[in-house]
Protein backbone atom coordinates (compact mmCIF):
# COMPACT_ATOMS: atom_id res chain seq x y z
CA UNK A 1 0.00 0.00 0.00
CA UNK A 2 1.36 3.50 -1.00
CA UNK A 3 2.18 5.56 1.93
CA UNK A 4 -0.21 8.40 0.33
CA UNK A 5 -3.02 5.70 0.15
CA UNK A 6 -2.16 4.77 3.99
CA UNK A 7 -2.74 7.87 5.23
CA UNK A 8 -5.57 8.83 3.10
CA UNK A 9 -7.18 5.70 4.97
CA UNK A 10 -6.32 6.68 8.99
CA UNK A 11 -7.74 10.11 8.21
CA UNK A 12 -10.83 8.65 6.67
CA UNK A 13 -11.53 5.84 9.72
CA UNK A 14 -11.08 8.90 12.21
CA UNK A 15 -13.91 10.75 10.75
CA UNK A 16 -16.37 7.79 10.54
CA UNK A 17 -15.36 7.01 13.99
CA UNK A 18 -15.42 10.56 15.36
CA UNK A 19 -18.61 10.19 13.36
CA UNK A 20 -19.86 7.17 15.06
CA UNK A 21 -19.45 8.67 18.59
CA UNK A 22 -21.12 11.67 17.95
CA UNK A 23 -24.38 9.65 16.73
CA UNK A 24 -24.22 7.75 19.58
CA UNK A 25 -23.88 10.77 22.22
CA UNK A 26 -27.18 10.97 23.87
CA UNK A 27 -27.33 14.56 25.78
CA UNK A 28 -29.26 14.62 28.77
CA UNK A 29 -30.08 17.60 28.39
CA UNK A 30 -32.50 17.25 25.52
CA UNK A 31 -33.86 14.17 26.01
CA UNK A 32 -34.38 14.56 29.68
CA UNK A 33 -32.06 11.90 30.79
CA UNK A 34 -29.76 11.47 34.21
CA UNK A 35 -26.89 13.00 33.67
CA UNK A 36 -24.15 10.21 35.47
CA UNK A 37 -20.99 12.28 35.54
CA UNK A 38 -18.14 12.03 33.32
CA UNK A 39 -16.46 8.14 33.29
CA UNK A 40 -13.90 9.61 35.49
CA UNK A 41 -15.77 9.25 38.40
CA UNK A 42 -16.34 13.22 38.69
CA UNK A 43 -19.40 14.28 41.01
CA UNK A 44 -22.67 14.53 39.91
CA UNK A 45 -24.22 17.84 39.08
CA UNK A 46 -27.68 17.55 37.66
CA UNK A 47 -30.44 16.76 39.13
CA UNK A 48 -33.45 15.37 37.44
CA UNK A 49 -36.15 16.04 39.56
CA UNK A 50 -39.56 13.73 38.58
CA UNK A 51 -43.29 15.29 38.57
CA UNK A 52 -46.39 14.69 37.62
CA UNK A 53 -47.95 17.31 35.89
CA UNK A 54 -46.71 19.83 33.59
CA UNK A 55 -45.95 23.99 34.61
CA UNK A 56 -48.77 25.86 33.50
CA UNK A 57 -46.82 29.44 33.59
CA UNK A 58 -43.45 30.20 34.44
CA UNK A 59 -44.36 33.93 35.49
CA UNK A 60 -45.40 32.98 39.17
CA UNK A 61 -47.91 35.77 39.27
CA UNK A 62 -50.26 34.41 36.59
CA UNK A 63 -50.62 31.01 38.26
CA UNK A 64 -52.23 29.32 41.39
CA UNK A 65 -50.69 25.60 40.65
CA UNK A 66 -48.20 23.98 42.47
CA UNK A 67 -46.19 22.22 39.70
CA UNK A 68 -45.40 26.09 38.76
CA UNK A 69 -43.57 27.26 42.05
CA UNK A 70 -41.84 24.22 42.35
CA UNK A 71 -39.67 25.23 39.55
CA UNK A 72 -40.16 29.46 39.46
CA UNK A 73 -39.00 29.23 43.33
CA UNK A 74 -35.33 28.66 41.74
CA UNK A 75 -35.70 31.30 38.96
CA UNK A 76 -37.30 33.99 40.76
CA UNK A 77 -36.47 35.26 44.78
CA UNK A 78 -38.99 37.78 46.70
CA UNK A 79 -38.63 40.36 49.37
CA UNK A 80 -38.43 38.21 52.03
CA UNK A 81 -38.00 34.14 52.57
CA UNK A 82 -39.23 31.26 54.61
CA UNK A 83 -37.36 29.14 57.12
CA UNK A 84 -35.60 26.02 55.69
CA UNK A 85 -38.61 23.95 56.39
CA UNK A 86 -41.33 26.46 58.01
CA UNK A 87 -42.86 29.50 57.34
CA UNK A 88 -40.99 31.96 59.70
CA UNK A 89 -39.91 35.22 58.07
CA UNK A 90 -36.19 35.10 57.00
CA UNK A 91 -34.41 38.22 55.05
CA UNK A 92 -34.57 37.61 51.45
CA UNK A 93 -33.77 39.86 48.59
CA UNK A 94 -34.54 42.79 50.95
CA UNK A 95 -31.84 42.53 53.91
CA UNK A 96 -33.74 44.13 56.81
CA UNK A 97 -37.34 45.89 57.36
CA UNK A 98 -38.72 48.64 59.51
CA UNK A 99 -42.23 48.04 60.50
CA UNK A 100 -44.06 51.97 61.70
CA UNK A 101 -46.29 51.22 65.03
CA UNK A 102 -49.52 51.63 63.37
CA UNK A 103 -48.42 48.92 61.34
CA UNK A 104 -49.49 50.72 58.21
CA UNK A 105 -45.69 51.41 56.64
CA UNK A 106 -43.22 49.07 55.94
CA UNK A 107 -39.67 50.02 55.10
CA UNK A 108 -37.65 47.29 53.15
CA UNK A 109 -33.50 47.78 52.51
CA UNK A 110 -32.68 46.11 49.68
CA UNK A 111 -29.23 43.97 49.00
CA UNK A 112 -26.85 45.53 46.66
CA UNK A 113 -24.62 44.61 43.48
CA UNK A 114 -27.69 42.00 43.06
CA UNK A 115 -28.31 41.14 39.43
CA UNK A 116 -31.07 39.36 37.30
CA UNK A 117 -30.47 36.59 34.93
CA UNK A 118 -30.60 39.20 32.12
CA UNK A 119 -27.54 41.50 33.56
CA UNK A 120 -29.58 43.98 34.79
CA UNK A 121 -29.93 45.59 38.08
CA UNK A 122 -31.91 44.90 40.83
CA UNK A 123 -33.30 48.10 43.16
CA UNK A 124 -36.13 49.58 44.27
CA UNK A 125 -37.03 50.73 40.90
CA UNK A 126 -38.06 47.14 40.30
CA UNK A 127 -40.10 46.08 43.14
CA UNK A 128 -41.85 49.48 42.41
CA UNK A 129 -42.37 48.08 39.09
CA UNK A 130 -43.47 44.61 40.14
CA UNK A 131 -46.20 45.88 42.06
CA UNK A 132 -47.58 48.48 40.18
CA UNK A 133 -47.71 45.86 37.17
CA UNK A 134 -49.31 43.28 39.60
CA UNK A 135 -51.75 45.66 41.03
CA UNK A 136 -53.06 46.92 37.70
CA UNK A 137 -54.07 43.56 36.95
CA UNK A 138 -57.00 41.36 37.52
CA UNK A 139 -57.73 37.30 38.76
CA UNK A 140 -57.60 36.44 35.09
CA UNK A 141 -54.55 37.75 34.59
CA UNK A 142 -52.56 37.94 38.52
CA UNK A 143 -54.95 35.74 40.36
CA UNK A 144 -52.83 35.47 43.37
CA UNK A 145 -52.46 38.97 43.91
CA UNK A 146 -56.47 38.86 45.50
CA UNK A 147 -53.70 38.44 48.67
CA UNK A 148 -53.91 41.88 48.78
CA UNK A 149 -57.21 42.61 49.13
CA UNK A 150 -58.13 43.26 45.77
CA UNK A 151 -56.59 45.13 43.07
CA UNK A 152 -55.46 48.97 43.10
CA UNK A 153 -59.17 50.31 42.38
CA UNK A 154 -60.92 47.79 44.48
CA UNK A 155 -62.21 49.08 48.05
CA UNK A 156 -60.46 46.23 49.90
CA UNK A 157 -57.25 46.46 48.50
CA UNK A 158 -54.46 46.87 51.17
CA UNK A 159 -52.14 48.74 49.52
CA UNK A 160 -52.02 52.56 49.52
CA UNK A 161 -48.85 53.15 47.56
CA UNK A 162 -45.30 51.67 46.72
CA UNK A 163 -42.50 53.83 46.24
CA UNK A 164 -38.71 53.99 46.12
CA UNK A 165 -37.54 56.16 48.68
CA UNK A 166 -33.46 55.60 47.14
CA UNK A 167 -32.11 53.29 44.64
CA UNK A 168 -31.99 50.57 47.47
CA UNK A 169 -34.76 51.51 49.75
CA UNK A 170 -38.55 50.47 48.84
CA UNK A 171 -41.60 51.48 50.99
CA UNK A 172 -45.19 50.19 51.23
CA UNK A 173 -47.82 51.92 52.63
CA UNK A 174 -50.42 50.12 53.60
CA UNK A 175 -55.05 51.51 53.94
CA UNK A 176 -55.15 49.28 56.78
CA UNK A 177 -53.17 46.65 58.74
CA UNK A 178 -52.50 43.68 57.33
CA UNK A 179 -51.40 40.74 59.60
CA UNK A 180 -50.32 38.23 57.39
CA UNK A 181 -48.52 41.27 55.30
CA UNK A 182 -44.91 39.84 55.56
CA UNK A 183 -46.10 36.09 55.22
CA UNK A 184 -47.87 37.31 52.15
CA UNK A 185 -44.48 38.89 50.14
CA UNK A 186 -42.88 35.99 50.85
CA UNK A 187 -44.80 33.50 49.00
CA UNK A 188 -44.25 32.03 45.64
CA UNK A 189 -46.13 34.09 43.25
CA UNK A 190 -44.36 37.71 44.40
CA UNK A 191 -41.06 36.65 43.05
CA UNK A 192 -39.44 39.71 41.68
CA UNK A 193 -38.96 39.91 37.64
CA UNK A 194 -36.63 41.73 35.79
CA UNK A 195 -38.94 45.12 34.36
CA UNK A 196 -36.83 44.58 31.55
CA UNK A 197 -37.04 41.09 30.38
CA UNK A 198 -41.42 42.17 31.27
CA UNK A 199 -40.74 44.60 28.63
CA UNK A 200 -39.33 42.64 26.18
CA UNK A 201 -41.23 39.49 26.48
CA UNK A 202 -44.90 40.79 27.32
CA UNK A 203 -47.26 37.92 27.42
CA UNK A 204 -44.43 35.88 26.31
CA UNK A 205 -42.49 36.25 29.71
CA UNK A 206 -44.72 33.50 31.06
CA UNK A 207 -42.22 31.07 28.36
CA UNK A 208 -39.19 33.10 29.04
CA UNK A 209 -38.84 33.86 33.18
CA UNK A 210 -35.72 35.89 34.18
CA UNK A 211 -35.38 36.25 38.03
CA UNK A 212 -32.45 36.86 40.26
CA UNK A 213 -32.65 33.17 41.57
CA UNK A 214 -29.59 30.60 41.89
CA UNK A 215 -31.48 29.03 38.35
CA UNK A 216 -31.48 30.42 35.23
CA UNK A 217 -34.05 29.24 32.55
CA UNK A 218 -33.14 27.21 29.39
CA UNK A 219 -35.27 25.18 28.20
CA UNK A 220 -38.83 24.39 28.03
CA UNK A 221 -40.11 21.11 26.29
CA UNK A 222 -43.86 21.26 26.70
CA UNK A 223 -45.18 18.50 28.80
CA UNK A 224 -42.14 16.54 28.78
CA UNK A 225 -38.83 18.47 30.79
CA UNK A 226 -38.16 22.52 31.78
CA UNK A 227 -34.15 22.40 32.17
CA UNK A 228 -32.32 25.33 34.32
CA UNK A 229 -29.08 25.95 34.50
CA UNK A 230 -26.65 27.66 37.20
CA UNK A 231 -26.77 31.34 38.03
CA UNK A 232 -22.71 31.86 38.12
CA UNK A 233 -23.58 35.12 39.08
CA UNK A 234 -26.10 34.43 42.03
CA UNK A 235 -25.88 36.42 44.99
CA UNK A 236 -24.79 33.95 47.95
CA UNK A 237 -21.41 33.12 47.21
CA UNK A 238 -20.67 29.00 46.86
CA UNK A 239 -24.07 28.41 45.61
CA UNK A 240 -25.88 27.01 44.18
CA UNK A 241 -24.12 23.46 43.90
CA UNK A 242 -25.71 21.96 41.74
CA UNK A 243 -25.20 22.61 37.71
CA UNK A 244 -28.05 22.20 35.86
CA UNK A 245 -31.73 21.14 37.24
CA UNK A 246 -34.03 19.40 35.05
CA UNK A 247 -37.74 18.70 36.05
CA UNK A 248 -39.06 16.19 33.95
CA UNK A 249 -43.05 15.42 33.38
CA UNK A 250 -43.82 11.65 34.39
CA UNK A 251 -47.66 11.74 34.49
CA UNK A 252 -48.15 8.77 36.64
CA UNK A 253 -46.50 7.97 40.13
CA UNK A 254 -45.98 3.99 39.89
CA UNK A 255 -44.37 4.78 36.29
CA UNK A 256 -42.16 7.82 38.11
CA UNK A 257 -40.81 5.11 40.73
CA UNK A 258 -39.38 2.81 38.13
CA UNK A 259 -38.04 5.44 36.60
CA UNK A 260 -36.38 6.90 39.89
CA UNK A 261 -35.55 2.76 40.37
CA UNK A 262 -33.53 2.67 36.96
CA UNK A 263 -31.71 5.84 37.38
CA UNK A 264 -33.39 7.85 34.72
CA UNK A 265 -34.31 10.65 37.53
CA UNK A 266 -32.74 11.60 41.09
CA UNK A 267 -35.70 12.37 43.05
CA UNK A 268 -39.51 12.38 42.79
CA UNK A 269 -43.06 13.90 44.40
CA UNK A 270 -46.00 11.72 44.31
CA UNK A 271 -45.09 8.43 45.93
CA UNK A 272 -47.82 6.33 46.88
CA UNK A 273 -47.89 5.22 50.14
CA UNK A 274 -48.18 1.27 48.89
CA UNK A 275 -45.02 2.00 47.71
CA UNK A 276 -43.15 3.18 50.47
CA UNK A 277 -42.07 -0.24 51.76
CA UNK A 278 -40.63 -1.05 48.12
CA UNK A 279 -38.65 1.86 48.17
CA UNK A 280 -37.75 1.48 51.98
CA UNK A 281 -36.52 -2.25 51.00
CA UNK A 282 -34.33 -0.74 47.99
CA UNK A 283 -30.71 0.45 49.77
CA UNK A 284 -29.93 2.25 46.61
CA UNK A 285 -33.07 4.92 47.82
CA UNK A 286 -34.50 6.87 50.62
CA UNK A 287 -38.24 8.11 51.30
CA UNK A 288 -38.85 11.57 52.61
CA UNK A 289 -41.34 13.13 54.24
CA UNK A 290 -42.79 16.65 53.34
CA UNK A 291 -43.88 18.71 56.51
CA UNK A 292 -47.55 18.28 55.98
CA UNK A 293 -49.76 21.77 55.72
CA UNK A 294 -52.50 20.69 53.26
CA UNK A 295 -56.02 20.00 52.52
CA UNK A 296 -57.66 17.56 49.94
CA UNK A 297 -61.17 18.71 49.43
CA UNK A 298 -64.29 17.93 47.01
CA UNK A 299 -65.77 21.23 46.12
CA UNK A 300 -69.23 21.98 45.09
CA UNK A 301 -69.94 25.01 42.87
CA UNK A 302 -72.61 26.73 44.85
CA UNK A 303 -74.11 28.88 41.75
CA UNK A 304 -74.66 25.80 40.01
CA UNK A 305 -78.11 23.49 40.71
CA UNK A 306 -78.25 21.61 42.53
CA UNK A 307 -75.35 23.22 44.64
CA UNK A 308 -76.49 26.00 45.34
CA UNK A 309 -78.96 24.41 47.98
CA UNK A 310 -77.35 24.18 51.30
CA UNK A 311 -79.06 20.84 52.34
CA UNK A 312 -77.95 19.58 49.28
CA UNK A 313 -74.10 20.47 49.73
CA UNK A 314 -74.54 19.13 53.34
CA UNK A 315 -75.45 15.99 52.05
CA UNK A 316 -72.62 15.62 50.52
CA UNK A 317 -70.95 15.94 53.73
CA UNK A 318 -72.98 12.81 54.95
CA UNK A 319 -72.72 10.68 52.43
CA UNK A 320 -68.46 10.57 51.79
CA UNK A 321 -66.82 8.00 54.03
CA UNK A 322 -63.58 9.54 53.88
CA UNK A 323 -62.25 6.90 56.70
CA UNK A 324 -62.69 4.42 53.85
CA UNK A 325 -60.66 6.27 51.10
CA UNK A 326 -57.96 7.05 53.68
CA UNK A 327 -57.38 3.62 54.65
CA UNK A 328 -57.38 2.71 50.96
CA UNK A 329 -55.09 4.87 49.44
CA UNK A 330 -53.25 7.25 51.64
CA UNK A 331 -51.24 3.85 54.01
CA UNK A 332 -51.69 5.72 57.48
CA UNK A 333 -49.67 9.04 56.30
CA UNK A 334 -53.42 10.98 56.70
CA UNK A 335 -56.39 12.29 58.64
CA UNK A 336 -59.65 13.08 57.99
CA UNK A 337 -59.95 16.87 57.24
CA UNK A 338 -63.20 18.50 59.08
CA UNK A 339 -61.99 21.62 58.60
CA UNK A 340 -60.81 23.67 55.51
CA UNK A 341 -56.97 24.37 56.83
CA UNK A 342 -55.03 21.40 58.71
CA UNK A 343 -55.21 21.30 62.65
CA UNK A 344 -51.15 22.51 62.62
CA UNK A 345 -52.43 26.03 61.38
CA UNK A 346 -52.51 28.40 64.59
CA UNK A 347 -56.82 29.37 64.78
CA UNK A 348 -57.81 26.00 63.78
CA UNK A 349 -60.99 25.28 65.65
CA UNK A 350 -61.20 21.49 67.23
CA UNK A 351 -64.35 22.37 68.59
CA UNK A 352 -66.01 21.41 65.17
CA UNK A 353 -67.52 18.29 64.45
CA UNK A 354 -67.39 16.43 61.43
CA UNK A 355 -69.97 15.26 59.19
CA UNK A 356 -70.19 11.73 60.46
CA UNK A 357 -70.99 9.22 57.50
CA UNK A 358 -74.52 8.54 57.77
CA UNK A 359 -76.22 7.79 54.09
CA UNK A 360 -80.08 7.70 55.72
CA UNK A 361 -79.32 11.65 56.93
CA UNK A 362 -77.95 11.90 53.64
CA UNK A 363 -80.65 11.00 51.95
CA UNK A 364 -83.42 12.87 54.23
CA UNK A 365 -81.48 16.09 53.87
CA UNK A 366 -81.97 15.43 49.97
CA UNK A 367 -85.68 15.08 50.67
CA UNK A 368 -85.87 18.16 52.30
CA UNK A 369 -84.14 19.81 49.55
CA UNK A 370 -86.36 18.13 46.96
CA UNK A 371 -83.94 15.65 45.20
CA UNK A 372 -85.82 12.82 46.64
CA UNK A 373 -85.28 10.91 43.99
CA UNK A 374 -81.28 11.77 43.53
CA UNK A 375 -79.93 13.92 40.39
CA UNK A 376 -76.64 13.59 37.76
CA UNK A 377 -73.93 15.60 38.14
CA UNK A 378 -70.43 15.73 36.67
CA UNK A 379 -67.91 14.45 39.25
CA UNK A 380 -64.29 16.20 37.84
CA UNK A 381 -61.44 14.23 39.14
CA UNK A 382 -57.85 15.77 39.11
CA UNK A 383 -55.59 14.18 35.78
CA UNK A 384 -52.33 14.59 37.72
CA UNK A 385 -51.28 13.39 40.81
CA UNK A 386 -50.83 15.79 43.81
CA UNK A 387 -49.74 15.73 47.49
CA UNK A 388 -53.26 15.63 49.33
CA UNK A 389 -54.60 13.18 46.27
CA UNK A 390 -52.07 11.24 44.86
CA UNK A 391 -54.73 8.70 43.30
CA UNK A 392 -57.09 11.11 42.58
CA UNK A 393 -59.12 8.75 39.49
CA UNK A 394 -59.19 6.25 42.32
CA UNK A 395 -60.69 8.45 44.88
CA UNK A 396 -63.36 9.65 42.16
CA UNK A 397 -64.49 6.23 42.05
CA UNK A 398 -64.96 5.40 45.64
CA UNK A 399 -67.10 8.87 45.88
CA UNK A 400 -68.88 7.70 42.85
CA UNK A 401 -69.89 4.73 44.25
CA UNK A 402 -70.86 6.41 47.67
CA UNK A 403 -73.18 8.87 45.85
CA UNK A 404 -74.71 5.94 43.85
CA UNK A 405 -76.39 4.58 47.49
CA UNK A 406 -78.17 7.48 47.77
CA UNK A 407 -79.33 8.51 43.97
CA UNK A 408 -76.78 10.61 42.77
CA UNK A 409 -75.63 9.55 39.70
CA UNK A 410 -72.44 11.07 39.09
CA UNK A 411 -70.41 11.07 36.00
CA UNK A 412 -66.45 10.82 36.69
CA UNK A 413 -65.10 13.71 34.18
CA UNK A 414 -61.54 14.92 33.67
CA UNK A 415 -59.33 17.05 31.21
CA UNK A 416 -55.45 17.91 31.04
CA UNK A 417 -54.10 19.60 33.64
CA UNK A 418 -54.20 23.41 32.74
CA UNK A 419 -57.38 23.02 31.53
CA UNK A 420 -58.96 21.54 34.79
CA UNK A 421 -57.92 24.66 36.46
CA UNK A 422 -59.03 27.39 33.87
CA UNK A 423 -62.55 25.28 33.74
CA UNK A 424 -62.74 25.21 37.88
CA UNK A 425 -61.48 28.82 38.04
CA UNK A 426 -64.78 29.93 35.96
CA UNK A 427 -67.03 27.86 37.54
CA UNK A 428 -67.79 25.07 35.02
CA UNK A 429 -67.75 22.27 37.01
CA UNK A 430 -70.62 20.73 39.03
CA UNK A 431 -68.41 18.86 41.87
CA UNK A 432 -64.91 18.67 41.69
CA UNK A 433 -61.61 17.11 43.44
CA UNK A 434 -59.24 20.01 44.42
CA UNK A 435 -57.22 20.81 47.15
CA UNK A 436 -54.55 23.52 48.23
CA UNK A 437 -50.85 23.52 49.88
CA UNK A 438 -50.37 26.62 52.46
CA UNK A 439 -48.26 28.96 50.88
CA UNK A 440 -47.35 30.88 54.40
CA UNK A 441 -48.64 29.43 57.28
CA UNK A 442 -51.26 31.64 58.73
CA UNK A 443 -55.20 30.61 58.69
CA UNK A 444 -56.23 33.70 56.07
CA UNK A 445 -54.17 31.80 53.49
CA UNK A 446 -56.71 28.88 53.58
CA UNK A 447 -59.97 30.46 54.63
CA UNK A 448 -59.76 34.13 52.64
CA UNK A 449 -57.56 32.92 49.80
CA UNK A 450 -60.11 29.47 49.41
CA UNK A 451 -63.77 30.71 50.65
CA UNK A 452 -63.94 34.60 50.70
CA UNK A 453 -66.18 36.43 48.18
CA UNK A 454 -62.62 37.94 46.84
CA UNK A 455 -61.18 35.10 46.13
CA UNK A 456 -63.95 34.17 43.87
CA UNK A 457 -62.51 33.85 40.25
CA UNK A 458 -59.04 33.29 41.13
CA UNK A 459 -58.71 30.63 44.40
CA UNK A 460 -62.32 29.95 45.46
CA UNK A 461 -63.30 27.67 42.87
CA UNK A 462 -66.66 26.66 44.81
CA UNK A 463 -67.80 30.33 43.96
CA UNK A 464 -69.02 30.34 47.66
CA UNK A 465 -70.09 33.83 49.00
CA UNK A 466 -71.29 34.81 52.64
CA UNK A 467 -71.19 38.39 53.74
CA UNK A 468 -70.86 37.41 57.66
CA UNK A 469 -67.59 35.09 56.53
CA UNK A 470 -66.41 37.89 54.55
CA UNK A 471 -66.61 41.07 57.31
CA UNK A 472 -64.65 38.44 60.12
CA UNK A 473 -62.39 37.65 57.72
CA UNK A 474 -61.29 41.10 56.68
CA UNK A 475 -61.57 41.78 60.46
CA UNK A 476 -59.12 38.83 61.20
CA UNK A 477 -56.71 40.58 58.57
CA UNK A 478 -56.55 43.68 60.52
CA UNK A 479 -56.17 42.45 63.64
CA UNK A 480 -52.83 42.26 65.00
CA UNK A 481 -52.83 40.65 68.36
CA UNK A 482 -53.20 36.87 67.55
CA UNK A 483 -55.18 35.77 70.51
CA UNK A 484 -58.13 37.77 68.67
CA UNK A 485 -57.29 36.60 65.46
CA UNK A 486 -57.53 32.96 66.72
CA UNK A 487 -60.93 33.91 67.54
CA UNK A 488 -62.33 34.86 64.64
CA UNK A 489 -61.03 32.37 62.29
CA UNK A 490 -62.85 29.68 64.88
CA UNK A 491 -65.99 31.60 64.15
CA UNK A 492 -65.39 31.87 60.26
CA UNK A 493 -65.31 27.80 60.40
CA UNK A 494 -68.58 27.57 62.14
CA UNK A 495 -69.63 29.65 59.45
CA UNK A 496 -68.46 27.51 56.98
CA UNK A 497 -69.09 23.87 58.39
CA UNK A 498 -72.70 24.28 58.50
CA UNK A 499 -73.05 26.62 54.82
CA UNK A 500 -70.98 23.25 53.27
CA UNK A 501 -69.31 24.45 50.11
CA UNK A 502 -66.79 21.72 50.09
CA UNK A 503 -66.40 18.07 51.77
CA UNK A 504 -63.24 18.51 53.26
CA UNK A 505 -61.83 15.45 52.52
CA UNK A 506 -58.29 14.72 53.92
CA UNK A 507 -54.62 16.17 55.62
CA UNK A 508 -51.90 14.20 54.41
CA UNK A 509 -48.38 14.02 54.62
CA UNK A 510 -46.69 13.58 51.26
CA UNK A 511 -44.10 11.66 51.01
CA UNK A 512 -41.53 11.90 47.93
CA UNK A 513 -38.50 9.05 47.14
CA UNK A 514 -35.15 9.82 45.67
CA UNK A 515 -31.79 8.39 45.09
CA UNK A 516 -29.24 7.44 48.30
CA UNK A 517 -26.88 10.15 47.19
CA UNK A 518 -29.22 12.85 46.72
CA UNK A 519 -28.08 15.53 49.59
CA UNK A 520 -29.51 18.73 51.54
CA UNK A 521 -33.18 18.41 50.10
CA UNK A 522 -35.07 19.77 52.40
CA UNK A 523 -39.16 19.77 51.17
CA UNK A 524 -41.13 22.61 52.47
CA UNK A 525 -44.52 22.78 53.83
CA UNK A 526 -45.48 25.05 51.16
CA UNK A 527 -44.78 22.25 48.65
CA UNK A 528 -42.43 24.59 46.62
CA UNK A 529 -38.72 24.89 47.66
CA UNK A 530 -35.56 25.97 45.75
CA UNK A 531 -32.73 22.90 45.37
CA UNK A 532 -29.91 25.90 45.88
CA UNK A 533 -28.04 23.57 48.30
CA UNK A 534 -29.11 20.42 46.75
CA UNK A 535 -26.02 17.77 46.21
CA UNK A 536 -25.08 14.69 45.00
CA UNK A 537 -22.86 12.87 48.19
Amino acid sequence: MKKKSFKMLLIALLAISMFLAGCSGKSSETSGEKDSGSDSGSKKDTLVYGRGGDSTSLDPITTTEGEAFKVTENIFETLVSYGDQDTTIHPGLAEKWDVSEDGLTYTFHLRQGVKFHDGTDFNAAAVVFNFERWMNGDEEKFPYYTMFGGYKNDEGHVISEVKAVDEYTVQFVLKRPQAPFLKNLAMSPFGIASPAAVEKYGDDFRSNPVGTGPFKFVEWKQNDTITLEKNADYWQEGLPKLNKVIFRVIPENTARLNALVNGEIDIMDGLNNSDEDTVLANDQLQVIERPSMNVGYIGMTTTRKPFDNKLVRQAMNYAIDKKAIIDAFYGGKAEPAVNPMPPSIEGYNDAIKDYPYDLEKAKELLKEAGYEKGFEIDLWAMPVARPYMPEAQKVAEVIQDSLSKIGVKAKIQSVEWATYLDKAAKGEFDMFMLGWTGDNGDPDNFLYTLLDKDSIGSNNYSYYSNDELHDILIEAQTETEQAKRNELYKKAQEIIKEDAPWVPLVHSTPLLAASKDVANYLPHPTGSEAVTNVEFK
